[in-house]
């Protein structure tokens, strides 16, 4: 028997509805491969932050440093600025853990019907984004706070090395699969950073000479996703840009609601953390309606991570079968199920 130690953070909202079925997925699975979990859950959130004024104490970091993995469920409330939330939590949580790939699987699953003509059934790709540098850097400051002429300034950072690992990691995941690889980039408006990204992407395409690559204007290249999304396999972004458009991806492929992501540390000297894409949806918490697929899609993509790619592929055929086999759908998806049918649903197709 396999044991892995998982570090359950529900967060805010959804968050808590949706981490429950991910578990219970992970549970039923595990049985059958000789896996077991163990969890350990931890209330840092926003309304920790309103009762205690911290996302999370200030040894939390160390709290979960030995655990195999990490299991978000969501983060974001009302009445907290996003940057509090997020700097507060999940930021230093990918940075102090060198979490510098995030991957965004993308695929049109059966019976989600894709708001886009040219995104099929079958469609899939995988966007790779820059995790933790790029434009979302901690450098700059603003300046005489108040007066007619005040100031922000942010800086952008982007490391040879930095840049050079996100790149190498793409190009040799777009080995594996169909050998392309697109790079995002701006280098035509943004006059450093961008021809600097560009100059690395073509060293990378050198020591990866099986990848055939391009490079797409971030403005050419969200259209061309929306007009033409089965052309791409591996878009591999800066931060900023890998951002905006693993959601774009996530919403031609039918629903956010359904997207996974994977913040991970590559080298393994740090847990990875695992996450759905929707956020915490005030707009539902509580009603017992929100979408568990997210989470369980991330649930896989960390069973993946671990090492037993086998009981991650039963997961998501299971999903597949669920949604193209049934009429079993979440509000979101167009049906009356709640997310406890919803699972149980995929449960027993499990």
């Amino acid at each position: 028997m396999t044991e892995h130690r998982i570090a359950l953070i529900p967060g805010d909202g959804i968050g808590a509805e949706v981490l429950p079925p991910a578990t219970a997925v992970l549970d039923r699975v595990g049985r059958r491969h000789g896996i077991r979990f163990r969890y350990d859950e931890f209330d840092w959130s926003c309304e920790r932050y309103l009762r205690e004024g911290a996302m999370m104490p200030a040894d939390g970091l160390d709290r979960i440093r030995h655990h195999d993995a990490i299991l978000l469920g969501a983060v974001g409330w009302p009445g907290v600025p996003d940057h509090v939330s997020l700097w507060g939590l999940l930021i230093p949580i990918r940075r102090q853990f060198d979490q510098y790939v995030n991957l965004r699987p993308i695929a049109v699953l059966p019976g989600v019907p894709s708001p886009v003509r040219a995104a099929e059934p079958g469609l899939e790709f995988v966007v790779v984004r820059e995790n933790v540098e790029g434009e979302y850097s901690e450098v700059g400051g603003r300046f005489r706070r108040g007066f007619p002429d005040e100031l922000a300034v942010q800086e952008a950072v982007f490391t040879r090395p930095g840049v050079t690992r996100i790149l190498d990691y793409a190009f040799s995941l777009a080995a594996t699969r169909r050998g392309v690889l697109t790079s995002a980039t701006k280098s035509n408006g943004i006059v450093h950073t961008m021809p600097f990204w560009d100059e690395l992407v073509e060293e990378a395409g050198e020591r990866h000479p099986e990848v055939s690559w391009h490079q797409e204007h971030i403005d050419a290249l969200v259209a061309k996703i929306v007009l033409d999304p089965a052309r791409f396999d591996v878009i591999v972004g800066s931060n900023l840009f890998g951002d905006i458009l693993s959601d774009l991806a996530a919403a031609v492929a039918g629903s956010i609601g359904v997207a996974p992501a994977a913040n991970l540390n590559p080298e393994r000297e740090f847990p990875s953390m695992f996450e759905p894409v929707h956020g915490s949806a005030p707009d539902i918490a509580g009603r017992g309606v929100a979408n568990p697929l997210g989470a369980i899609w991330s649930a896989a993509m960390m069973v993946d991570h671990l090492g037993h790619p086998e009981a991650s592929a039963e997961v998501r055929s299971a999903m597949a079968d669920v949604l193209g086999n049934t009429a079993v759908r979440t509000p979101d998806l167009g049906g009356t199920a709640t997310t406890e049918s919803f699972t149980r649903e995929l449960l027993d197709r499990l």
